[in-house]
């Protein structure tokens, strides 16, 4: 196992249908409202392009949509991604996340991102709500972590796995420190902290053995995070993610993985 799941676009494809029907579509219908045309879109941490996929149809046609990602890897596979919705939607370019002036957002109907604020460090988090806040654009965050998850059957190492992921979230990164999830109220601090309203709403990934393969992928990474976390949890792992794979298996697993949207928007 890893320590936690790559962000891979095999990993992110495999994601994708389980963070479609999870996001809130009340958030993305108040996003819609508010924004003015010409529609251009700004999607930041795009990746594979999954938040232009589902948001888009809220929208009119005639969309501009610019996308920022800092991953080269990810990069190319966008690129191919972007080129095919270009051909119903025309009107797509890719530009570095890591590059994020205040003034990089100016002129966007709309701001979104997907699953992105949880890696952010605080000083990204306040680059990112400035550029917001210069644009004057209804920003659409989804599905950001809480640290948060329910698993029934229960099982005794529910908690201690799901603290010491958490603390593995927040972990310095070299020389980053990662917001993990205790993203959600800082950054709604930050956009109020500007004048600005907020509105957060729960986007639960709802999952069960029709989610086998993610689900499975999903625990290899959490168990093996914490593990790394604090190593002396090895031998329990071994046992907690056989425990788990077995109930995967005989269909009984369910789990529920918290997330939040935030909805922020100028007076």
């Amino acid at each position: 196992m890893t320590a936690t799941v790559p962000l891979t676009a095999e990993w992110l494809a495999l994601r994708e249908p389980a963070d479609g029907r999870s996001r809130s579509r009340r958030l993305a219908v108040a996003a819609a409202r508010m924004a003015q045309p010409p529609f251009v879109v700004h999607d930041l941490g795009t990746a594979t392009g999954s938040m232009q996929r589902w948001f888009a149809p809220f929208l009119p046609a005639g969309q501009e949509w610019v996308l920022h990602d800092g991953s080269p890897a990810l990069q190319s596979r966008v690129a191919v991604a972007a080129a095919l919705e270009a051909m119903r939607e025309p009107g797509t370019k890719i530009e570095d996340l890591a590059l994020l002036p205040r003034d990089a957002l100016v002129g966007a109907s709309v701001v979104t991102a997907s699953g992105l604020l949880d890696l952010l460090t605080l000083d990204e988090a306040r680059a990112v709500v400035s550029a917001c806040v210069a644009a004057g654009a209804p920003t659409l965050l989804t599905l950001t972590v809480t640290g948060r998850l329910r698993l029934d059957p229960l099982d005794p190492g529910d908690g201690v796995f799901e603290s010491t992921f958490n603390e593995y979230e927040r972990r310095a990164n070299g020389d980053r420190q990662l917001l993990g999830d205790e993203a959600v109220p800082i950054v709604t601090a930050l956009f109020r902290s500007a004048g600005w309203s907020a509105r957060i709403d729960n986007s639960p990934w709802r999952l069960d053995a029709s989610d086998s393969e993610l689900v499975q992928q999903w625990l290899d990474g959490r168990i093996a995070a914490a593990v790394e976390q604090r190593p002396a949890l090895e031998e329990w792992a071994i046992e907690y993610a056989r425990t788990r794979a077995r109930q995967l298996a005989d269909g009984t697993l369910r789990i529920v993985v918290e997330h939040q949207d935030i909805l922020a928007w100028a007076p």
